[in-house]
């Protein structure tokens, strides 16, 4: 994991790809064999031992023997060769050498997938480091390690103390690029909006093509907007992003999702939301939110449908989306019961009525509420101050 050409994402994240469609119980076996294949292979190439001993502990993996002592011999030989050239370079060279054999010891850590003993490489390696923007690349290749793994809190942390590091100084390119990687931790943690927002801001700029292609930023970057932006700044930011326009026609279904679901064909959009949800499905990041983000794009166009009329009929409904009847009752139903449409259904007439919430009405009944939660504390204040 240790940079790979500009333009190019990491194998270590292409490979954990793999391994979550290999365990994923939608995959046809067919398609398992051929990633099975894939993956081992990634494990000899690399001779990724600590890796291999846990696929194989779990069952992912049949364990060769052979094969792990093999790659156990090899990592030991390896590591005896990094350690003789961070001691000639303690012994014999400057400063900047001795990191960079440190550095190159934590990256090998990295590659064999061993990640206790590649964060604490790191963090010695770090202890070496003087220059803010080395000491974020060590940041970078934490926060990939951890996206490795799945390790979310680990990814906390890191972009955390990477917005500390910035305090003290850092580029532009590497801001920009820590933008993505807090984009995909939001997104993994089902903050949407806030990925958004991130990701929308670094359109232009997108330098971190080690985490995953342009395409697939495109990807997210649409998923998370058409959830959570309004649509006046979808229009805006989305819509009619150059940016954007460029890679929306290379994504399966993208450019349907998005552009019906903006100019209310309902009936393409279901057929495009259709394919786009086996492109969340079969998303590692996405994946554990699957559910979540199918309700609230159901919500978004049922909303948007509803927003014009102040009654309509089910059934013309059900036609708009090209659906049955009871389908449509079943699902306005749910939502409803669960206040995320602000409608009422008569099943006499066949007839669905909206009640929107009167935005003002809320605003001067909250502005009364904290005017008086705002004098009872200027009375109990007034009491302390007489006595």
């Amino acid at each position: 994991m240790d940079g790979g050409a500009e333009g190019t994402q990491q194998p270590h994240l292409i490979l954990a790809h793999k391994l979550f469609l290999l365990t994923h119980p939608d995959v046809q076996d067919i398609e398992k064999v051929q990633l099975k294949s894939d993956v081992l292979s990634s494990i000899k190439s690399d001779g990724m031992a600590p890796l291999y001993e846990t696929l194989a502990a779990s069952s992912v993996l049949e364990l060769d023997q052979s094969l792990l002592d093999s790659m156990r011999a090899s990592n030991e030989e390896e590591l005896k060769k990094l350690d003789e050239k961070i001691a000639d370079a303690e012994e014999n060279l400057g400063e900047s050498e001795v990191r960079e054999a440190h550095l190159a010891k934590a990256l090998y850590f990295i590659r064999i997938s061993d990640k206790e003993r590649a964060l604490e490489q790191l963090k010695l390696t770090e202890g070496k480091t003087v220059a803010v923007g080395q000491k974020m690349d060590l940041v970078f290749y934490t926060l990939q390690l951890a996206f490795f793994y799945m390790d979310f809190d680990l990814v906390s942390k890191s972009i955390d103390k990477a917005k500390k590091l910035f305090e003290e100084g850092g580029d532009w390119e590497r801001k920009n690029r820590l933008k993505v990687y807090e984009g995909l931790y939001c997104m993994s943690t089902r903050n949407f909006k806030k990925a958004a927002s991130l990701f929308l801001d670094s359109i232009s700029t997108f330098t971190t093509y080690e985490i995953f292609p342009y395409e697939t930023f495109i990807f997210y970057t649409v998923l998370t907007s058409i959830i959570t932006l309004d649509r006046v700044s979808l229009k805006q930011k989305v819509v009619d992003a150059p940016e954007i326009l460029t890679v929306l026609g290379k994504i399966p279904f993208l450019s349907e999702f998005l552009n019906s679901l903006y100019e209310c064909q309902y009936k393409a959009f279901f057929s495009a939301f259709a394919g786009m949800a086996e492109q969340i499905k079969f998303d590692r990041y996405l994946n554990p939110h699957f559910r979540f983000y199918m309700r609230e794009v159901r919500t978004v166009v049922y909303s948007q449908f509803l927003e014009s009329y102040k009654s309509v009929t089910v059934d013309a409904m059900a036609n708009a989306f090209g659906v049955s009847v009871d389908f449509i009752d079943q699902e306005l139903s749910r939502f409803i019961a669960a206040g995320k449409l602000h409608c009422k259904i008569d099943k006499v007439a066949g007839v669905l009525e909206t009640n929107r919430p009167d935005a003002k009405n809320a605003l001067y009944q909250a502005t009364i509420k904290q005017g008086d939660f705002l004098l009872n504390r200027i009375q109990k204040l007034s009491r302390v101050i007489d006595l």
